[in-house]
């Protein structure tokens, strides 16, 4: 039974791995070109930084790698930013085998709303959230120390917020798609609601820096989004109204009966 199982998945598994190459492939490719122009990526990541930092003050790298790995760090940050048209679609070109032909009409919308959601997401990290968190951290660390900041650390943290807010604002579109698909509809999302509140600012308080302003600033347009995300699913998969369903219910009971 389990060999009938694998010889079933088996052509989806080798689908999934041609996506995963090809998404791989445009990852390597923008990485490469991003890493010959590393260092006026790196001026703008930084920027938000040198804003906040009180002068005289400066961005330090303690190891003799560092800065190599940070420049790494920089291309593949680049490079995954180009890629999600080619990652999206490679992700629509592994779903669409199971879709209706009405259904596959889709793609080009949703390769664009989901590029536009992340980098929209991204774009919003940069120009709000991050100024706003790294101006309460540093002038806090300021009161009891010399600010000098790790060029690596950095890094790291400024793409995970900066990731982690793209693929927060992706939930219109998820939303979207799952309700084409008949999975979700508006109550049923509402009746989510309390719950998804609550994840919200667990991810929230997770990704953002350890000050309730920052987290608020992503955790707030995170419930927005959940309602637009409501709103969408009543437009494209209203849920039936009560009274059919529970006609329904009741005709399921009588041919029980």
């Amino acid at each position: 039974m389990s060999e009938g199982i694998f010889h079933d998945l088996k052509p989806h598994l080798i689908e999934l791995r041609t996506r995963i190459f090809y998404s791989v492939m445009a990852v390597f490719v923008f990485f490469a070109l991003s890493f010959m122009f590393y260092e006026p990526i790196l001026e703008w990541m930084k920027q938000p930084l040198v804003d906040a930092m009180p002068k005289g003050t400066q961005i330090i790298a303690t190891g003799v790698a560092e800065a190599f790995f940070t420049a790494i760090k920089v291309a593949f940050f680049s490079g995954l930013m180009l890629s999600l048209p080619v990652i999206f679609w490679q992700f629509w070109l592994f779903i669409a085998p199971g879709l209706y032909e009405n259904e596959k009409k889709y793609v080009i919308p949703f390769v664009t709303a989901a590029t536009m959601m992340f980098l929209i997401g991204a774009a919003f990290a940069y120009y709000v959230v991050v100024p706003f968190g790294f101006e309460f951290l540093v002038n806090f660390g300021s009161t009891i120390a010399v600010v000098t900041p790790k060029i690596g650390e950095y890094v790291s943290f400024f793409t995970k917020i900066m990731i982690g807010f793209g693929i927060s604002f992706e939930l219109p579109v998820i939303t979207f798609f799952f309700a084409v698909l008949g999975l979700v509809d508006d109550e049923m999302l509402k009746g989510f609601f309390r719950y998804a509140v609550v994840i919200i600012f667990i991810l929230a308080a997770i990704l953002t820096p350890p000050d309730v302003i920052t987290q608020l600033l992503m955790a707030i347009p995170m419930v927005l989004l959940y309602g637009v995300s409501i709103v969408i699913a009543k437009m494209v998969n209203p849920a039936p109204p009560k009274d059919s369903q529970e006609e329904s219910d009741e005709e399921e009971e009588d041919k029980k009966a």
